[in-house]
């Protein structure tokens, strides 16, 4: 059986428009898609119109018309009566562009409705006994065969416009002739499948594969003339597309006094008045039904034209081509076709599934905690109006689990608890074992010093027992002080290391702090012969940030650049001062001897250095690192080896709206 409505996987975002919208309930979600399910579709072509990411496709006749049916040089097309809607602006041209498509004969369908109009009448005159439900629509009859068999008697056994039109053209012009129909409907393309009725039509095209057909072709119907169609003319069989269309064509009275006639459309409306027949709440004795709000509305129509302007267009037509009928003709073609067979029978094929117990429903409720009747929000998110219709549609395996968005959400939420948590603990364990790693790299770099301090000590400790006291010593008693400083500024630095999360935040002039340090620096006897270019411009720019901490890392920074000069002939420092973006930016330039490229990731490790022994502990980048991040900044780096090294910082001009979380 073909899947008249199939859903596009990937384009499928799981937003149950479809579901909700779906009124046989044959769409269910699967492994994230929303999956048609073929048996149950009415082939209304609904979910095609409402989603939004046109993740439902069409199946096409397209291929089969230009590849089996026109090369056979012996096929017709009939056009539904509300093409006018589809080409409002052209809609004289089509007749021409569709023979330039390779189409022998242009018909319109409306002489089907001509011709079933009378057995509509006849049928209606004879079964007063029960309310008569019109079946030229295939979404309706496709309702009735799948989820009310109990009203197949009342509908009316007569074939649709389209499976009329089909026979009499075959039969006036031979059965190898090949038949067409053109519409906005997409069940159209299961009805000339059905049983019964499959002897009269070859392919159904929507108006939609039609343009794309014009296009395929290259047929720009803009430019062509305008033509008329071929007969059998249509008379008031052309107003079948407009609600009321078929009481009309039949001459039977639907005024709106009218007691035992209903005109029905719009898919809303459709469910009410056909359960409400299946109840007895109805005694009208026919009903004229539109799965959609008259055919000039099908999902297929294919028009940015409002409802309104669409009718308007199809009276247009025949306003302007009712006049060209010649009545004589037309009663005479209606006169030869009475040999027709246009009744047609209905088919049981219920879908119904059975109704799940209580325990059931309750049980489904109670997984997405839903135990008391306040909990069911009934938020219709999941695609079903209520929470309890929602577990019956599980019940009966036409819904998943996992569709209750509000459970979904509460469940995100517990999960996103229990990470943080997982998260905080993971934190706790890192910082546990970054006390071990700050442990074991002090006791590393005090050692070294502690080690040389005892060494020298005992040394000097002996030599003063023997009062051989001698200008080595001298020197050795300033090894030991310089050593016990190394430990000081080790500890220091830890110091600094485990308090740089706070900050105390005032107004602050960077142009200040540089200026102050580049002259402190530049007193250094290491420092002398070192170049200082400083390009600001920032002026007297003030930003917010605790003033000790950002001197510390431009001290840092320019220390860095200045020893990285040791050993190199051209000893320059450039300072870039600039405000870009609501930040304070900062470039810090070198010439010295670079970094390579395996210690670019270790840099703001805690004690990791390559300085001489003595001159430095491996935390002053760590350190800076943690303060530009407690100010929300940022700090990076470029070096080339041999070339010099490029650090750059950058600081927000304003933190006032963080205070309370630095505090």
């Amino acid at each position: 059986m073909t899947n008249i409505v199939t859903t596009i996987g990937q384009k499928c975002r799981r937003c149950y428009s479809c579901i909700r919208e779906c009124p046989a309930t044959a769409i269910k979600v699967m492994n994230g898609q929303a999956v048609v399910i073929n048996d149950r579709c009415i082939s209304c072509g609904h979910c095609v119109t409402v989603c939004s990411q046109h993740a439902k496709e069409i199946h096409s006749d397209i291929d089969k018309v230009l590849y089996d049916i026109l090369p056979t040089g012996n096929a017709v097309i009939i056009i539904a009566p509300a093409f006018a809607a589809s080409f409002p602006d052209n809609y004289n041209k089509l007749p021409t562009a569709l023979r330039h498509a390779g189409f022998n004969q242009v018909c319109e369908t409306a002489f089907g409705a001509d011709l079933v109009s009378n057995v509509y009448k006849k049928y209606f005159e004879e079964n007063s006994d029960k309310t008569i439900i019109s079946s030229p629509c295939p979404a309706i009859y496709n309702y009735i065969e799948k989820y009310f068999v109990e009203l197949l008697p009342n509908l009316a056994k007569v074939v649709s416009p389209m499976i009329a039109m089909g026979r009499y053209l075959k039969n006036q012009l031979g059965e190898s002739t090949k038949v067409v129909f053109a519409g906005p409907c997409v069940a159209k393309k299961s009805e000339y499948l059905d049983a019964g009725v499959d002897d009269a039509i070859d392919a159904v095209l929507t108006f939609s594969e039609l343009k794309e057909i014009f296009s395929t072709l290259r047929i720009s119907i803009d430019e062509l003339e305008e033509s008329k169609m071929d007969p059998p003319y249509a008379n008031i069989g052309k107003s079948f597309s407009l609600a009321g269309g078929l009481l009309k064509t039949a001459e039977i009275n639907g005024d709106i006094l009218a007691k035992d006639i209903i005109v029905v459309e719009g898919m809303e409306k459709v469910k009410e008045v056909i359960k409400d027949i299946a109840n007895n709440k109805i005694n009208s004795k026919f009903v004229d039904i539109l799965f959609c709000e008259g055919c000039i509305s099908g999902p297929a129509v294919d028009s940015e034209l409002n409802y309104y302007s669409r009718r308007e267009k199809v009276i247009n037509y025949i306003d302007e081509h009712i006049q060209d009928v010649d009545k004589n003709v037309w009663r005479s073609d209606l006169f030869n076709s009475r040999g027709i067979n246009l009744g047609r029978e209905f088919a049981d094929k219920n879908q119904r599934r059975p109704m799940p117990g209580e325990t059931k429903i309750k049980e489904i409720l109670a997984k997405t905690e839903k135990v008391r009747k306040e909990d069911e929000l009934n938020c219709g998110a999941c695609g079903y109006p209520s929470c309890r219709e929602y577990a019956v549609a599980v019940a009966k395996g036409l819904a998943e689990e996992d569709m209750c968005l509000p459970y979904l959400i509460e469940k995100l939420e517990i999960a996103n608890a229990e990470l943080k948590n997982t998260q905080d603990q993971l934190q706790n364990a890192e910082k546990l074992a970054s006390i071990g790693q700050l442990a074991a790299g002090v006791a590393h770099e005090i050692n070294n010093p502690l080690g040389t301090i005892m060494l020298y000590s005992s040394m000097l400790r002996r030599d003063i027992e023997a009062k051989k006291c001698t200008e080595q010593n001298v020197d050795d008693l300033r090894m030991i002080i310089d050593e016990a400083n190394r430990c000081k500024n080790i500890v220091a630095n830890l110091l600094n290391f485990a308090r740089h999360g706070k900050l105390k935040i005032s107004l602050i002039s960077p142009l200040e702090i540089v200026d102050s340090i580049v002259k402190s620096v530049k007193i250094k006897p290491d420092c002398k012969d070192i170049n200082f270019n400083l390009n600001e411009k920032i002026g007297d720019l003030k930003i917010e940030g605790d003033k000790d901490q950002v001197k510390q890392v431009l001290l840092n920074l320019i220390n860095n650049a200045c020893e990285a000069m040791d050993d190199v002939k051209m000893r320059n420092v450039t300072i870039n001062l600039e405000e870009k973006d609501d930040y304070f930016v900062a470039d810090i330039i070198d010439t010295g001897c670079g970094i390579p490229e395996d210690n670019m990731k270790k840099l703001f490790t805690p004690f990791f250095t390559t300085k001489k022994m003595g001159k430095g502990t491996g935390l002053g980048l760590a350190i800076s690192y943690g303060i530009i991040k407690m100010h929300r900044g940022d700090i990076k780096v470029k070096s080339t080896v041999g070339a010099g090294t490029i650090f750059t910082i950058k600081l927000p001009v304003k933190l006032s709206h963080q205070k309370t979380i630095l505090n």
